[in-house]
């Protein structure tokens, strides 16, 4: 079977993709992930899945499991691995609607997951036009959470991918039409400042002010990050009155690294900040992580088969580890073959510029299709 002979029509796809990207997920949106995980579900059930939902827990919205018919469909077969979440909120639609504009195709989550999870559907329905029937079963897994570091689903995740021969995730691709074979380490740490309250105005002297301290490790934390290990807060929350000297303050820290043993050297020194200094308490606990997926033979065997399918699209498909956790992470430190960076490409993803190249959503999707009628 040749990818490029599969029945491709942007334009349909483009209409079936709009529904997805103009129902708004953001990840803490529990109520508006379920509707997106809906329209998911009903596209998958009338491409032929037998759908289930499996309910969310920890606050968080909904996953969905689709499983396509095969004749040895309880056998271990291929894992479409995505999320449905987002990191807008509910309105950016508003400041980014979905529009077409020349070679690009903008919206909220198109690139980060929307598109890739579509396409990978859009590869099962070709293949089912076509007439093809794919070596092995084919299941996809879309979760809600993702975006905040799968909290709530990698065991989910981790319990669903060791029944497969092999994952492949749609998050976007890399530059140059390229996809991943690795990931780094990614960890979270919450900070707590607890200081001591007065009167800002008429007692300043006899408080201790958490934000102050906060803004200070702030700094000496972001100041740790060299080539191998990266830290970045990005959430800061502090005080309730301007006239108070504020008692509490919180933050949340990224941290990511290359290595596993850059991780743990990362997570040793953000853990050695506990501690009180002039009457203020400084706290910081270690939040999710994912492990560093390092690729091996089994995923360069996966990849090498991908790549030959794409030198017959036209592309090299180059391939890296790369930062920026996925739940492929989970799969590939497992050590199930897993392939990244198989959704489209494009640009701008977590922000009011999220775009797709229209043109890479037929080429992924026959990249796609020609990995489920390759894989055995």
């Amino acid at each position: 079977m040749n990818p490029m002979d599969l029945p491709s029509d942007l334009a349909g796809m483009l209409a079936g993709l709009r529904p997805w990207i103009e129902c708004e997920s953001p990840t803490h949106d529990g109520a508006a992930v379920n509707r997106m995980m809906h329209v998911a579900a009903r596209d998958l059930a009338m491409a032929g899945a037998t759908v289930e939902t499996i309910p969310g827990r920890m606050g968080f919205g909904d996953c969905v499991r689709a499983r396509f018919p095969h004749p040895r469909r309880d056998e271990p077969g291929i894992l479409v691995l995505g999320h449905l979440d987002t990191v807008h909120p509910v309105g950016t639609l508003a400041a980014l609607p979905w529009r077409v504009e020349e070679e690009r195709c903008y919206g909220p989550g198109i690139l980060d997951m929307k598109g890739g999870n579509f396409i990978a559907l859009e590869a099962v329905k070709a293949l089912h036009k076509a007439g093809v029937a794919t070596p092995l079963p084919v299941t996809f897994l879309l979760t809600s959470d993702e975006e905040v570091g799968s909290p709530s689903t990698r065991d989910l995740i981790e319990a669903e991918a060791v029944r497969h021969r092999y994952v492949l995730v749609p998050e976007p691709g890399q530059p140059g039409d390229g996809v991943l074979t690795g990931r780094y380490a990614i960890a979270r740490f919450n900070l707590t400042a607890t200081g001591r309250p007065s009167h800002a105005g008429a007692r300043l002297g006899e408080g201790r002010s958490a934000i102050r301290t906060m803004a200070q490790r702030i700094i000496d934390i972001e100041a740790m990050s060299d080539a191998d290990c990266t830290f970045s807060v990005g959430i800061v929350q502090g005080g309730q009155w301007v006239n108070c000297v504020a008692t509490t303050c919180r933050g949340e820290v990224l941290s990511m690294a290359k290595r596993q043993g850059d991780l743990d050297r990362g997570v040793a020194r953000m853990l050695a900040l506990d501690g009180e200094s002039d009457g203020v308490a400084f706290s910081v606990t270690r939040g999710v992580t994912r492990p560093v997926w390092e690729p091996d033979a089994g995923t360069m065997a996966l990849y090498e088969t991908a790549r030959g399918i794409a030198e017959g699209l036209g592309s090299t498909l180059p391939h890296e580890s790369f930062g920026g956790g996925s739940d492929g992470n989970f799969t590939g430190n497992l050590g199930i073959p897993t392939l990244d960076g198989l959704g489209p490409c494009g640009a701008g993803y977590h922000t009011l510029d999220e775009h797709v190249l229209t043109a890479s959503l037929v080429h992924r999707a026959r990249l796609l299709a020609g990995l489920m009628a390759r894989l055995d």
